[in-house]
């Protein structure tokens, strides 16, 4: 049942109070990009996980990138597909942190946008951890942006929330 709005008269029912219970979930992004360049997960380690409450979506995605990962070329900017559609594109709908273990200290902060209503993209909000400025850090993360991705050594964690459509 889609979720509706609480009316005048309406009555508590099990169903209803599930629809603003959330039960966490499990779902596969898709990744793209929003040029030509595909990557692919290859091996990589995926929890994307997410649960709805009314049109309240909540959601915490955790990617440790594989030996046999592609993370596609040039500057086309990462998308992953989101677990329902939005009402609408957002600025800020989350954070989180990419790292490249290869590089000590190279622990980063982002920040999650809706650029269409079905994909997520990632932003780059701060330098590395240790203070030091990233000659490269600026804008959204693509296959060269913050620097190189390291097949087996690289991850991407984020999380936050969203308004579905209705």
């Amino acid at each position: 049942m889609p979720f509706e709005p609480w009316q005048p008269g309406m009555t508590v029912t099990a169903g209803r109070l599930a629809l603003i219970s959330p039960t966490w979930q499990d779902w596969m992004p898709v990744w793209t990009t929003s040029g030509a360049s595909t990557p692919f997960f290859g091996n990589a380690a995926i929890s994307a996980r997410w649960a709805q409450s009314a049109l309240t979506i909540h959601y915490q995605v955790d990617i440790a990138f594989g030996s046999t990962t592609t993370f596609g070329s040039g500057t086309d900017n990462w998308r992953l597909s989101t677990p329902v559609p939005a009402a609408g594109t957002s600025n800020g709908c989350g954070s989180g942190e990419i790292q490249n273990t290869s590089s000590p200290g190279s622990r980063q902060p982002i920040r999650v946008r809706l650029t269409t209503v079905s994909t997520f993209e990632f932003e780059m909000s701060g330098g590395n951890i240790q203070a030091t400025n990233t000659s490269t850090g600026a804008g959204l993360i693509d296959a060269s942006t913050p620097g190189a991705w390291s097949a087996g050594n690289s991850w991407l964690r984020f999380w936050g929330s969203y308004e579905a459509a209705p």
